[in-house]
């Protein structure tokens, strides 16, 4: 087994990272006071039109590589941005029960994926040169444990999801803009007697979570296939995300633990040919693959007696409550 770990945590990383960037999404929006069960749609929505367009792009140019990875992440935020801007008016301005407003949500996506794949392309398949975003090798490629698990035969989409752990933790935690999110999703009562704006915050948060869910659905499908298959979505990874986050009590870096816990189980469980002891087992594969949702339930179930969620979270914002 161990000549296999650097392999086996190399590929859990492709899905950690876009279970860490989905869960930053929900952390933003719940920080502000919001919560966001959209957050599966919102991927769906963010995959699918990445999906179509770097395809689209590619067959009208040949432009493949960074640059169109490039173009497919600012499409996926861009299109994540303005479908959580639905999410944003029912909360924020018309003060709707959150929770419905995502699972409104969560059911148009998909078949809003599905009708514009079908009228655009006549399937539910949209196809794109997923291949050209491989890094096989990097000059860090030789480095003692990290290079075989970071630098060699990865995918772009690990490297970005690193930079937005850290930059989440700095506007979090460093910033006015950070403070004053989280003391929305605090006390906003408080946050608006000291002048801050609790409905711009709020719609702040949730069009941030926004861009990072759609930018999830773009890391989601791009290790997996050069085929995105509207019918079957993200596979309820928007869920799974919203379960990190609370395993995680809404912090950066234990969000990133939780995530790559996950993504090492679901890396194991599909892998046992690496690994004898578990092989020998001859485990059917209904629990080996249950079995990284079974270590997320049990790791919620203990994490999530002392909540430190946002007090206001899930509450509509009322001017006049003390």
């Amino acid at each position: 087994m161990w000549e296999n770990l650097p392999d086996i945590l190399r590929l859990s990383l492709f899905v950690a990272i876009p279970l860490l960037v989905v869960a930053l999404a929900g952390l933003f929006s719940e920080r502000s006071g919001v919560t966001n069960i959209a957050l599966e749609g919102i991927m769906i929505i963010g995959a699918f039109t990445s999906a179509y367009f770097m395809g689209l792009i590619y067959d009208k140019t040949g432009l493949d590589g960074n640059v169109l990875f490039l173009i497919g992440m600012i499409i996926a935020i861009s299109f994540g941005m303005i479908f959580s801007v639905l999410h944003a008016y029912a909360s924020v301005s018309m003060k709707a029960d959150q929770i419905i407003s995502g699972t409104a949500l969560n059911l148009f996506a998909p078949a809003f994926a599905v009708f514009i794949a079908q009228s655009l392309t006549g399937y539910s398949k949209v196809s794109y040169p997923s291949n050209s975003f491989f890094i096989r090798e990097t000059f860090l490629s030789d480095l003692p444990i990290l290079g075989p698990i970071m630098f060699t035969k990865t995918w772009m989409s690990v490297y970005v999801g690193f930079f937005l752990l850290i930059l989440a933790y700095i506007v979090l935690y460093k910033t006015r803009f950070g403070l004053r999110l989280r003391s929305c999703g605090e006390f906003p009562q408080a946050s608006d007697a000291a002048g801050v704006n609790v409905k711009k915050m709020r719609y702040a948060g949730v069009l941030i979570s926004g861009a990072l869910a759609g930018l999830g659905g773009l890391f989601y499908i791009v290790p997996i296939t050069g085929n995105y298959d509207a019918n079957f979505g993200v596979y309820g990874y928007g869920f799974l995300a919203l379960a990190v986050l609370i395993s995680g009590q809404w912090k950066p870096f234990r969000i990133l633990l939780i995530a790559l816990l996950f993504g090492f189980v679901s890396k194991l469980s599909s892998m046992t040919i690496l690994i004898p002891f578990i092989y020998d087992m001859k485990l059917p594969t209904e629990i080996l693959n249950a079995l990284p949702f079974v270590v997320t339930l049990i790791v919620l179930a203990f994490t999530s007696k002392n909540s430190q969620a946002p007090r206001a979270v899930g509450e509509p914002y009322d001017p006049g409550k003390r």
